[in-house]
């Protein structure tokens, strides 16, 4: 065989094998081009074709695959094969992202970062989607779109804004816990590996008795954190926008693997039910002291994928996948996002996204859905597409049932209120949150709130800075004037409209 017949031979999308692959037919030397010149209509139609609606949010992200590898046994409390025994490995992949920016947005930016984690397991795909932040802006998923169109562009500057963030943000004290992480410079990592990750919802396990014990799970970094001053991360923009992502893969390919430590915190329903604050809001965190951090396992990243769109880009995740052994809780951000995830999915990718390798199950999948766009696993063949029926074998497996959940009450409320009692103290814990860090810590966050208020504009100006100082004073006396101090403000000239008289 010569060297030539080697090599492959380049064909179009049908196979047909190509003479010449960059010269267009024309009419003579000089004229114009052939419609029949198919393989010049089928590379121009496929590349006016090859970009796939962006993620609303989440849109820029980096992924590689790796191992989860349990090294604590925690069976006790949950049945879930991927726990099922010390030295239990599971394939993962894990994206990180940044949350409010465009594709082509730069990593260093102050943002939340993206975690989120799909585990090959036996009995179907785990996703668990959170962030490296405990917490979040808001509780309700029907405030989600407006939080989001805030981060995103003003409509008629088609600019950043900073005046949107603080607005709204001004209006919705819950944010505050989570604007004191993103302030501080955990806002703003200096790379994916130097960071923990988060559930951030609270979630539940189920163990062989049927009983249900709920979870938070962590990610803790074992790389150390590091972060990017406000200064550093900005530079950053200009030399790198995408240093986080070149990061990753160079560690990975020179055999750096990143790793974090897998905890669990763990809470009855009984401590649920009597705990100072609603466990379910994901704008609050659980405290470690009443329920210390227990050691899982270990997190490996190990292997970059060998094409960015086929695994990262088309990499789907979804808070409903859950498996036996894991369940949900009432925490109503987690509740939407249920229906949420899997519906952006399936219009960014089409109905049979979780055929796409990075998203099949590598275990069986046994169901009668059919058809659809790019249905590409022969569709069930000639067996039947309903349930029941007489021809095949299928069955449902009661072993699988989850046990009931009490709620604790069988009214439907009319709405949620937010600001209820019981629900309404959004300023504790972001106030212990700013106490407990380093003066140098304390003074880059009132130093970050200031620049980022700075560009608060317009004719509410002054109504949206002393909305959001309310809160910042609430939380701590100290962080409020020395914002104050930092914005220009006369707190006593605008005491009685930050009600501290």
């Amino acid at each position: 065989m010569s060297d030539k017949e080697k090599n492959t031979r380049l064909t179009t999308a049908s196979g047909k094998p190509i003479y010449d692959y960059e010269d267009s037919q024309s009419a003579g030397p000089r004229g114009p081009l052939l419609l029949q010149d198919f393989f010049l209509q089928e590379k121009l139609a496929h590349f006016n074709r090859e970009r796939i609606p962006e993620r609303v949010v989440h849109a820029k992200g980096s992924g590689a695959y790796g191992t989860f590898t349990v090294t604590h046994d925690i069976t006790p409390f949950t049945r879930a094969k991927v726990f099922s025994g010390i030295g239990k490995e599971t394939r993962v992949f894990l994206r990180f992202s940044t949350v409010g920016g465009e594709k082509g947005s730069a990593d260093s930016e102050r943002d939340p970062r993206g975690f989120a984690l799909k585990f090959y397991t036996e009995d179907g795909n785990w996703d668990l989607v959170g962030n490296n932040t405990p917490v979040f802006f808001i509780k309700d998923p029907k405030k989600f779109p407006d939080f989001i169109h805030t981060q995103k562009r003003d409509p008629y500057t088609n600019t950043k804004s900073a005046t949107m963030v603080w607005d709204f943000w001004s209006l919705n004290p819950e944010s505050l816990h989570q604007i004191m992480i993103l302030m501080s410079d955990r806002g703003t990592p200096v790379s994916y590996r130097h960071m923990h990750g988060f559930g951030s919802h609270t979630f539940s396990l189920i163990n062989a008795e049927n009983k249900r014990v709920f979870v938070k799970f962590h990610f803790k970094t074992l790389q150390g954190i590091q972060n990017f001053t406000d200064e550093e991360a900005t530079r950053m923009k200009g030399l790198d926008p995408d240093q986080a992502q070149r990061d990753l893969v160079e560690a990975i390919d020179r055999g750096d693997f990143p790793r974090w430590a897998v905890r669990v915190q763990l809470m009855t329903e009984e401590e649920a039910a009597a705990y100072k604050w609603n466990p379910f809001d994901v704008t609050k965190v659980w405290s470690q002291k009443d329920f210390p951090l227990i050691e899982v396992g270990v997190l490996e990243l190990n292997e970059n994928p060998d094409n960015y769109f086929a695994h990262v880009e088309q990499a789907a995740f979804a808070p409903a996948h859950i498996v036996d052994g894991i369940g949900f809780s009432p925490d109503k951000m987690l509740q939407g996002r249920i229906l949420g995830y899997p519906d952006a999915q399936r219009y960014r990718l089409g109905a049979n996204y979780e055929q796409i390798p990075v998203n099949r199950c590598p275990f069986a999948v046994n169901n009668y859905q059919r058809d659809g766009a790019m249905r590409v696993d022969g569709n069930g063949g000639s067996k039947p597409n309903y349930f029941p029926n007489s021809f095949d074998n299928s069955y449902t497996d009661e072993k699988y049932r989850q046990p009931a959940e009490y709620l604790g009450q069988d009214v439907v409320a009319d709405a949620f209120d937010r600001n209820a009692a019981g629900e309404n103290d959004h300023y504790t814990q972001p106030g212990e949150l700013f106490r407990l860090m380093t003066p140098e810590e304390q003074k880059n966050t009132i130093h970050n709130i200031v620049g980022a208020m700075s560009g608060i504009n317009g004719p509410k100006r002054e109504q949206i800075i002393n909305r959001q100082l309310c809160h910042f004073f609430r939380a701590d006396l100290g962080l409020g004037m020395a914002i104050a101090q930092g914005l220009g403000v006369d707190v006593t000239q605008h005491a009685s409209s930050m009600q501290l008289n």
